[in-house]
């Protein structure tokens, strides 16, 4: 009996060992797999897997944006030029927003319906077949880099957007609503990022 009693608990104490270790992935067999978490890809990211080029003959990437382009000049719409845009692109879409914001990004324009095959922009010019969303100052249309003054220079980047149908938005719509449309729907991006600074 007393021998029984010995087998039994040496047993108990390896299965309990054996246990242990399986949960921890250590016990020779495959450890389980942690549970899929969300995805990375947001809805307010639209991935795309080609790239298209965006140009400026006003200023180069990574550059000063001149004051004609800001609210301290004209505060009109720099140049542009668009390249590598896919075949099958049905439209495209812009955002131009300040990431560097006090308050959080700060929407400067938003388009979209623009005809695929636009290749060009004049200074000032609304992008043809375009409607244009309402951006951070409450406008329709374009508004120019106008950072507080006295901070570092911000960062304004547009982005450009070749998409496979034209989104289905309201005159008023946000950058948050222009992305959301986009997301699983967008052929290739592009960027420009410009700097500006107020003294």
């Amino acid at each position: 009996m007393r021998m029984s009693r010995t087998a039994t608990a040496a047993t108990v104490i390896t299965l309990a060992a054996t246990a242990t270790l399986t949960a921890c992935g250590n016990g020779g067999g495959p450890a389980a797999a942690p549970p899929a978490g969300p995805s990375t890809r947001s809805a307010d990211s639209p991935a795309a897997p080609h790239r298209l080029t965006v140009t400026s003959t006003a200023y180069a990437d990574g550059g000063t944006v001149p004051r004609r382009f800001t609210c301290d000049g004209d505060d009109v719409s720099p140049p542009l030029a668009l390249g590598a845009v896919p075949e099958h692109t049905t439209s495209l879409a812009l955002v131009l927003h300040d990431p560097d914001a006090p308050h959080g990004t700060f929407t400067h324009w938003l388009a979209w319906d623009i005809a695929p095959g636009t290749a060009r922009l004049s200074a000032g010019e609304r992008p043809p077949g375009a409607t244009q969303g309402r951006n951070g100052f409450g406008r329709t249309g374009y508004g120019g880099p106008c950072p507080p003054r006295g901070d570092r220079p911000h960062r304004y980047v547009l982005t450009v957007y070749a998409t496979d149908r034209a989104p289905r938005l309201a005159p008023d719509a946000t950058e948050a609503d222009l992305l959301r449309a986009l997301s699983g729907h967008t052929l290739a991006t592009g960027t420009l990022t410009g700097r500006y600074g107020r003294r």
